[in-house]
């Protein structure tokens, strides 16, 4: 408990249902006290819509049709986090070391802004230090060209980057001569496609988003829609429309798939 007293802890019966008024609220509240009511209706409107941009924290596919508001509430928070005019001043780095920053928690972190500029951290410094992005760039050019292999490199990345930037920097990783370069993904599903692969004969998914809607039986077992992908809730609800029976086994009632 870093940030919090723990007699601020309310401890409540699990919720029955999902959604609804207070899901708008809770999706809104962070980009309407960020970006305004006019930053937040043009950012939010264009998400996941066609000629548009993904959501940075979805890998749902994109169907044909397209509803208004295409996006759960971890979408809605995820893009107010990158589009957010709140940034980290200058200032920040030197009333913060890296020893009082370790001592905060994500969500302290999280809220004091977006980075926009690069810092660099000396391996005997406390401190991360504003640089330029010539600066930054010559810096990491430096040490590629000190390795004696391309393959000494990994080229790390987060799954929420954006699919521009993904293939620009794996362009970049490629014509440098290596190919390591995975991303935060891969801890999520290097498991299962490896074992997928010698089981079905393929390491991911073997169906289109289209199935989902011409199915006769659903299982949803061992994960929560609801939580972790609820875009695929509307799927399910046009699945059972047309007809389908959903089964879900998992011993973490879900409010989403119950109401």
């Amino acid at each position: 408990m870093d940030d919090a007293d723990e007699s601020e802890i309310e401890v409540v019966a699990p919720k029955s249902w999902a959604a609804g008024i207070p899901g708008v609220y809770h999706s809104l509240k962070p980009a309407l006290e960020q970006m305004g009511v006019t930053r937040t209706a043009k950012t939010l409107l264009v998400l996941n819509q066609k000629d548009d941009f993904d959501c940075p924290s979805c890998a749902w596919p994109d169907p044909n049709h397209r509803k208004t508001f295409e996006f759960c509430e971890n979408g809605a928070k995820a893009v107010t986090w990158e589009a957010t005019p709140v940034v980290i001043g200058s200032d920040f780095w030197a009333e913060h070391p890296v020893s009082d920053l370790l001592t905060r928690s994500e969500y302290w972190l999280g809220m004091q802004g977006r980075l926009a500029e690069p810092v660099y951290k000396s391996a005997d410094d406390d401190h991360y230090r504003p640089i330029s992005w010539e600066r930054a760039v010559q810096i990491i050019a430096d040490k590629l060209n000190s390795l004696d292999s391309p393959n000494e490199a990994a080229f790390y990345t987060s799954g929420r980057t954006s699919n521009e930037a993904a293939f620009a920097y794996q362009l970049f990783v490629r014509a440098f001569g290596t190919n390591n370069l995975p991303d935060c993904s891969n801890m999520c599903h290097e498991s299962s496609g490896w074992a997928m692969g010698p089981t079905i004969g393929v390491g991911k998914s073997t169906v289109t988003y289209d199935d989902f809607g011409k199915a006769a039986l659903i299982i949803v077992m061992g994960q929560n829609p609801g939580t972790n992908h609820p875009r695929m809730l509307t799927a399910l609800e046009e699945a059972k429309e047309n007809g389908a029976q959903i089964v879900a086994v998992n011993p973490m009632p879900e409010a989403g798939l119950q109401r």
